[in-house]
């Protein structure tokens, strides 16, 4: 089967179509954070027992630039440094309840609007995305070698 020469053109306007779809369910939340604070909160969710230095490869940022986003992530309460019981030298990224909360409620959201996207196609052409989808996820992640920061966005 031939590729449309549109495809790529046809992804990335579905990309921006569910980015809009998930900003809209995360600014009808009136988050007091911003989208990149959000994105370390889910880094750190997904990559338990991080520090700083760490935090900073998976931002692809310089570790001042990430102890900057921990410290307004702190200020506000969604963030606590912790001592290492192992070595207590090192300082572990560690998110608070109220971090935990949030995402979580976010989460649940931002599923609901997609939901409702979906709840406007076809049964047929939903179990057509998700084969896409996963096929696309599969290939993306032979494609994308280990460790190349392909969770990386700047800060």
């Amino acid at each position: 089967m031939e590729r449309p020469p549109n495809l790529a053109a046809a992804i990335d306007a579905a990309a921006e179509a569910l980015i809009g779809v998930l900003d809209s369910a995360t600014t009808r939340h009136n988050v007091s954070v911003s989208p990149t604070q959000l994105r370390v909160l889910s880094l750190i969710m997904a990559h338990p027992h991080s520090n700083v230095n760490r935090l900073a490869e998976l931002l692809d940022v310089v570790p001042s630039s990430a102890s900057r986003l921990c410290d307004r992530l702190e200020a506000v309460g969604l963030l606590r440094r912790v001592a290492d019981p192992r070595d207590r030298r090192e300082v572990r990224l560690i998110p608070t309840t109220a971090a935990e909360s949030l995402l979580r409620e976010l989460t649940e959201r931002r599923h609901q609007a997609v939901q409702a996207v979906l709840d406007r196609m076809p049964n047929r052409v939903q179990h057509e995305l998700l084969l896409a989808l996963l096929a696309f996820s599969q290939a993306a992640s032979v494609a994308a070698p280990a460790g190349s920061g392909s969770t990386a966005r700047s800060a």
